[in-house]
């Protein structure tokens, strides 16, 4: 073990000895000088690299940034449109709410406005009714009064508007022979009231007389009575101011033989009218072989 030593020493120093010459060797040598082109080259490429570098760490910072507004931005209006739809939606909730109490409202109105013309409607008919009551209350009561007659009151004119007739009214009485004595027969003379009858109105037949002609051959005050019809109207004015009106029944020719005196002047069960006048005439005898009798009933007093 002893006799090892002093080789491994040998080994060592034999080592070191060849990394001093080493060491010499390349100390002895010049290092060759640096190129400014090329340091300056180096320096552009590195400044040129540094900038792209920059740029496109910019470049990606503004996409990125882009990016995320782009983002914000289609947050902000999804948001916005789920809002504006959440809006719309309560918006039309609102608006058919209003409808609905609108529609409510005018269909209750118009249910109150029905309801009110119908109570109109119905005071009116109401009232229209107790009206015609009234009214057929009074009818009836009037034809109540008529047919019990009028008063005594001697007429003083007479009016038949269907035939354009009408004068004033005389008295007659009979003859002394106990006939009808007749009124005048010139132009223009009026017709006469057989006073003995019944005043015009009163219960009975009243009896009114007139010529169909006259002497001069124009025609009488009752030249035109054979025209009436039934329904036609005759009005007689009486001296207590009252005018009674009669309407037409009936009109009938008689022969002067086949006079109907019963018919004519006998009792009635209502106040009753007749219009006694000539027809019939014969122009070889030159007389009137008819008499022309209008009979009539009272319908109105007032």
């Amino acid at each position: 073990m002893t006799g090892s030593h002093p080789a491994r020493r040998g080994r060592v120093l034999a080592s070191a000895a060849a990394l001093c010459l080493l060491l010499t060797g390349c100390a002895g040598q010049a290092a060759p000088a640096p190129d400014p082109a090329a340091s300056a080259s180096a320096a552009e490429a590195q400044r040129s690299r540094e900038a792209r570098a920059a740029e496109a760490s910019a470049s990606r910072s503004a996409a990125e940034a882009s990016a995320r507004a782009a983002r914000a931005s289609a947050d902000a209006e999804r948001s916005a449109a789920a809002a504006a739809s959440a809006e719309a939606e309560r918006a039309a909730q609102e608006a058919e709410r209003i409808a609905e109490e609108q529609a409510e409202a005018q269909a209750a109105e118009e249910a109150a406005r029905a309801q009110a013309e119908a109570e109109a409607a119905e005071a009116e008919a109401a009232a229209a009714e107790e009206s015609a009551r009234i009214a057929e209350e009074e009818r009836l009561a009037e034809q109540a009064r008529i047919a019990q007659g009028l008063d005594a009151s001697p007429p003083v004119s007479f009016a038949i508007p269907a035939i354009d007739a009408g004068s004033e009214l005389m008295r007659l009485l009979l003859r002394d022979d106990g006939s009808l004595a007749v009124p005048p027969a010139e132009p223009g003379s009026p017709a006469a009231w057989y006073a003995h009858s019944p005043s015009p109105g009163q219960m009975g037949p009243a009896v009114l007389l007139g010529h169909v002609n006259a002497t001069d051959g124009s025609g009488g005050v009752f030249a035109r009575l054979t025209e009436l019809e039934p329904g036609d109207t005759i009005e007689v004015e009486r001296e207590d101011g009252t005018l009674a009106v009669f309407a037409v029944d009936r009109g009938v020719a008689y022969g002067t033989d086949e006079f109907p005196t019963d018919e004519v002047y006998g009792d009635t069960e209502a106040p009753e009218l007749r219009l006694i006048t000539c027809d019939g005439y014969n122009a070889f005898t030159r007389t009137f072989e008819e008499n022309y009798i209008v009979y009539a009933t009272l319908v109105d007093a007032y």
